[in-house]
């Protein structure tokens, strides 16, 4: 089964990723820091940094807040 670009989300770096299962640290929102073939997550409450594949990140994923919206709501 090939790479569907439709099948998956559209991520960009700096966006904020809010999973379905909690961190053993208490957090649920983490923030991207690279792209690729794995995508790289790093948590908001701890800073621990993993890599997780497009497809396992779609399947843990709940929402995605634009880093946009990230900064409109800080000022």
């Amino acid at each position: 089964m090939g790479y569907n670009a439709l099948m998956f989300p559209d991520f960009r770096v700096g966006d904020t990723v809010k999973m379905r299962k909690v961190h053993p640290c208490g957090g649920y929102d983490w923030k991207i820091f690279r792209l690729g073939a794995d995508i790289g997550l790093e948590c908001q409450t701890c800073q621990r940094r993993v890599l997780l594949s497009r497809r396992e990140l779609a399947h843990k994923l709940k929402i995605i807040i634009p880093a946009e919206s990230v900064n409109d709501n800080k000022k």
